[in-house]
């Protein structure tokens, strides 16, 4: 463990007050919380540029697409990573963030995926003392793991005393307000806009989690041809805000 890592506080436990979980939830859903998000709009400057995204109905429509896509792949890979910080077994956290790293069919979406899950990793060791935090971190150290961000969310939320059903939805919110930022900087809509579609998608959440919560990891799936189509674009494109 490192100088940083073994002067940062224990663990979080789920006995911890409410009060405290909640704070914890808030700052790892925060919008400035340094993993890298800001880089990203999976996906929509492409669709921007090819006319797909337009306005704020196709920007919702897109984003709607998007959550599906990512509940059934990263969702269900972060519920299995935090299940398994639970049970104390960090191959089943390595299962899992290979299940996700697999599901992404592009070198772009692998590469903000194992980004910020490095970086989430790498800040959570900073945070608080974790055993099992630090064997992940080696194995991805060694290459054994790919370092994906639900793998590093299910491990750091179950850490911090966060349950399943609220790190399922704060996957979903991160996803969303990735696009829907990043559609502020490349497309004509307004804050009233994103915040509407924001308010509107998040009442899917829950529906979404109850279909997603009882599959296994082999049964990641998602048909949304577009979303992979743009792409692979985006990777030969010349006009570019973001990295993906």
């Amino acid at each position: 463990m490192n100088a940083s890592a073994s002067s940062a506080a224990s663990a979080p436990s789920a006995a911890d007050d409410r009060a405290t979980v909640l704070l914890r939830l808030l700052q790892l859903t925060d919008s400035a919380l340094p993993v890298g998000a800001f880089s990203f709009s999976n996906g929509l400057e492409t669709a921007v540029a090819e006319g797909l995204v337009h306005d704020a109905a196709t920007l919702e429509a897109f984003t709607e697409d998007l959550l599906v896509q990512s509940a059934f792949t990263d969702g269900i890979a972060a519920l299995h990573a935090h299940r398994s910080r639970l049970a104390g077994d960090v191959r089943g956290i390595v299962e899992a963030d290979r299940y996700a790293f697999e599901t992404r069919t592009g070198g772009e979406g692998r590469l903000m995926t194992c980004r910020m899950g490095r970086k989430l990793a790498e800040l959570a060791a900073r945070l608080f003392a974790d055993a099992l935090l630090d064997e992940w971190l080696e194995a991805l150290r060694a290459g054994a793991s790919p370092g994906t961000y639900p793998a590093a969310q299910g491990l750091v939320f179950a850490a911090s005393g966060i349950d399943e059903r609220a790190l399922f939805v704060s996957q979903q919110y991160g996803v969303a307000s990735m696009a829907l930022n990043a559609a502020l900087r490349c497309l004509r809509v307004s804050h009233y806009d994103t915040q509407r579609i924001l308010f509107r998608l998040s009442e899917r959440g829950g529906a979404l989690y109850e279909e997603a919560c009882v599959l296994a990891l082999d049964e990641m799936h998602a048909f949304v041809p577009q979303i992979d189509i743009l792409a692979s674009l985006h990777e030969q494109g010349i006009q570019r805000l973001f990295m993906n």
